[in-house]
């Protein structure tokens, strides 16, 4: 089934970090929506985890996502190469990535997840780079090798997958 589906998922953030994202064009609205994707898993037990791209030099996780699951450090831009990443997904059957750098960290560990054949939903405005264009050319990228470019709301609406879910006001709150 196309839709995302929060029993299979998985939410990984990638390096949102102190001294990165004020560089980040638009970072205010991609943290917002970061906020609302790791709020929303909260509520419907989507399981999480953290990606910091060497941490001594760009700082730990911000504030407002600090704790949405488990920090893996890292130093390779693919956080596939990392041993505790990819023993932290093993599991998840769909992995829904938001985060920064898109055409650095992000990209390549879309592209990486997709060499593995893995189900990779990117949400497009929950991803930042310092320059649009590389942004823009980085969502194009990951989605001619088969990720799959979505809305934050789109998840959310999908995780929820119906008006009588239990969590239904309280994920609604969250984008209104």
């Amino acid at each position: 089934m196309p839709l995302v589906n929060a029993e299979k998922a998985m939410l990984v953030i990638i390096d949102f970090q102190a001294r990165l994202m004020p560089a980040i064009h638009q970072g205010e609205r991609v943290l917002l929506n970061a906020v609302r994707l790791v709020e929303a898993a909260r509520l419907l037990a989507v399981p999480a985890i953290l990606t910091e791209q060497n941490p001594r030099g760009l700082g730990a996780t911000v504030p407002e996502l600090a704790g949405a699951g488990p920090a893996i450090a890292k130093i390779s831009f693919d956080a596939c190469g990392e041993p505790a990443f990819v023993e932290a997904i093993a599991e998840a059957r769909e992995i829904v990535i938001c985060g920064c750098e898109a055409h650095v960290c992000v990209g390549q560990t879309v592209l990486g997840l997709r060499a593995e054949g893995r189900r990779v939903v990117v949400a497009a405005d929950a991803i930042g780079s310092r320059a649009p264009e590389s942004r823009e050319i980085a969502l194009r990228r990951m989605a001619e090798h088969g990720a799959e470019i979505v809305t934050t709301e789109m998840i959310l609406f999908e995780w929820l997958r119906s008006a009588e879910h239990p969590q239904f006001r309280p994920v609604l709150k969250l984008i209104r």
